[in-house]
């Protein structure tokens, strides 16, 4: 059995960050104060902290994209992928790399997705019709 993670980031605005985090991304938030606040990230600890937030740049190569490292994200049953992919498009959020599938007919095939959060993180959602592809090589 997972267990869930905890990661503390910086944002720069805490009420465009709970907008994003709760209203558009659908995530539960947990305890706050005037300088940050929790959110259950699909089940895993998102600490979301004022202050600046890492740098990053796309100099990910996966496949032939280039994708913004450092980042992170979650990875989803396909079904709940496709739904909060719905929810992003239909929110009208801006992608760095739309819903797509990548590896198509490979062991770990994978649908994925990259996006920012307002303050400029870059957050990478995989879906997996099984979970068994998660590690598949």
């Amino acid at each position: 059995m997972l267990t869930p993670f905890h990661l503390a980031i910086h944002v720069t605005d805490l009420e465009r960050t709970r907008h994003f985090y709760g209203t558009v991304l659908g995530c539960e938030e947990g305890r706050s104060t005037a300088t940050w606040v929790d959110f259950s990230f699909f089940g895993h600890q998102l600490s979301l902290h004022l202050g600046a937030p890492f740098a990053n740049d796309a100099t990910g190569k996966v496949g032939d994209k280039m994708v913004p490292m450092p980042h992170f994200g979650v990875v989803l049953h396909l079904d709940d992928w496709r739904k909060l992919a719905d929810r992003l498009v239909n929110a009208g959020v801006p992608f760095v790399l739309p819903p797509s599938v990548r590896f198509e007919g490979e062991p770990g095939e994978q649908w994925t997705m990259f996006f920012r959060d307002p303050s400029g993180n870059p957050i990478e959602v995989k879906g997996f019709p099984s979970m068994d592809g998660v590690f598949a090589h």
